[in-house]
């Protein structure tokens, strides 16, 4: 006889839209939450939470009624305040539109602030990894600012300034390096025997040897 497939369709569900000021509209922000939910509830029911768009989901099948409460509640209480959750580093380059090179270099020259770091160990690993959060207030009127493009500019700017100067130094030090070599042959010619000789043959001519 064969077995009898079980039906584990949920039949309990709940949605919770994420607000824009959590999100930023971004897909990978949304995901970032998930995760930041999901790890704080237990572990059999973490997979029970998704995230569709920009809304939670919470699906359980009807003999889990008891444990789906417990956890839609938990859900509830940890989405309070979710607008301040710190924007990590793959969620600030999707948000801006901006490269890993940009977000480090912007990092470092100090116009990317960061809101101090933040340390996790890699699933499954024993290595743990430290990067820079940010203030997603800061974010958002990065967002609204539109610097990015202005900042690019200065970049190109600055780029092309120091080529200029990179080819006018070496420019330079061939320069200097011919003249240099012009003054050694030159001063090698000086001190030939033969070179200091030149002339005499005029004086003999004269009589002034005589």
């Amino acid at each position: 006889m064969p077995k009898q497939k079980i039906n584990d369709t949920p039949a309990l569900t709940e949605m919770w839209r994420l607000p824009p000021a959590a999100t930023f509209g971004s897909a990978v922000r949304a995901k970032g939450i998930l995760l930041e939910i999901r790890a704080g509830l237990p572990l059999a029911v973490r997979k029970s939470l998704d995230v569709n768009g920009m809304a939670l989901i919470l699906g359980m099948t009807e003999d889990c009624e008891e444990e789906f409460s417990s956890t839609a509640a938990t859900i509830t209480k940890a989405l309070e305040g979710i607008e301040s959750l710190p924007v990590i580093p793959r969620e600030i380059q999707d948000i801006l539109a901006i490269s890993a090179s940009e977000r480090h270099r912007w990092l470092k020259d100090g116009r990317l602030p960061s809101a101090g770091t933040r340390t996790v160990r890699l699933s499954g690993r024993a290595r743990q990894i430290t990067f820079h959060v940010f203030d997603p207030r800061v974010v958002e009127d990065l967002l609204d600012r539109a610097v990015v493009d202005e900042w690019r500019e200065e970049d190109a700017t600055a780029a092309a300034e120091k080529r200029r100067q990179t080819a006018y130094k070496a420019k330079l030090t061939r320069s200097l390096k011919k003249a240099a070599k012009a003054s050694k042959a030159s001063k090698g010619s000086s001190d030939d025997p033969a070179a200091k000789l030149r002339g005499w043959d005029e004086f003999d001519i004269d009589g002034l040897l005589r």
